[in-house]
């Protein structure tokens, strides 16, 4: 029987530059659940519009609006106003925990997230290799069970190390289909979910005092959807 393709993983990256720290998450699902997955984000998304004036549209990229500086509506709700001020922390904390049980709870899809830590100096080195690593792994796992994937990638393809990634591995042995193919995350709402996975992922392992309030992110919403139930070494 020819190999099949099952599966499709959405990948984001993350870490904390100063001290060598790359994360890599992403969620995957079987080419049949691909609808199903999206289908159950959209509609958390439409709920977010109705209820906080999120449009569907907007971007959410975590790190700015868990902080409180991307504005992704044009109105704070009440329950985040105190005596006239707007709490846009509170604001997104909200969002992301909503985002983050929307995942919990998506039938067919997994996550997962690996890192690495070496000096800072060498970080794009560690981001290459890293990633390297990690494209090995998936390739072994579908060795394994003798089938296909694709990668995407979020950004626009400017960084040639993830191409020659893949065009380092030989041909007639590659599970993995093309290159990593490169999607704005502006524009796509599953490569949003990585996004969310790979700072959750980053919470948890660089547990700096400003982000407690997402450490057990991970652990609390995302890990019975990994297979390997945390973050992992690689």
């Amino acid at each position: 029987m020819p190999a099949e393709l099952n599966r499709l993983i959405y990948v984001d990256d993350s870490g904390h530059p100063q001290s060598g720290l790359v994360v890599y998450g992403w969620v995957e699902f079987a080419p049949h659940r691909w609808a199903g997955v999206l289908r159950e984000w959209l509609e958390m998304r439409k709920r977010l519009w109705r209820e906080a004036g999120v449009p569907v549209t907007q971007e959410l990229h975590t790190t700015d609006y868990v902080n409180g500086r991307g504005r992704i509506s044009r109105r704070v709700p009440d329950r985040h106003v105190h005596d006239g001020v707007d709490f846009w922390k509170d604001f997104g904390r909200e969002i992301a925990v909503e985002c983050l049980e929307t995942l919990r709870c998506a039938e067919g899809l997994r996550v997962g997230a690996v890192y690495r830590r070496r000096g800072p100096q060498d970080l794009a080195r560690t981001k290459q290799q890293t990633y390297a690593d990690l494209v090995a792994r998936f390739e072994q796992e579908l060795a394994e069970t003798d089938s296909l994937a694709m990668i995407f990638m979020d950004g626009d393809g400017s960084d040639t190390s993830y191409r020659s990634t893949h065009r380092s591995l030989k041909l007639h042995q590659r599970r993995v289909i093309e290159d990593a193919l490169h999607l704005d995350s502006k524009h796509s709402q599953l490569e949003q979910m990585a996004d969310l996975v790979a700072w959750s992922a980053n919470a948890s392992l660089d547990r700096h005092p400003s982000n407690e309030f997402a450490w057990e992110w991970y652990s609390s919403y995302l890990a019975e959807r990994d297979p390997q139930r945390e973050p992992r070494p690689i």
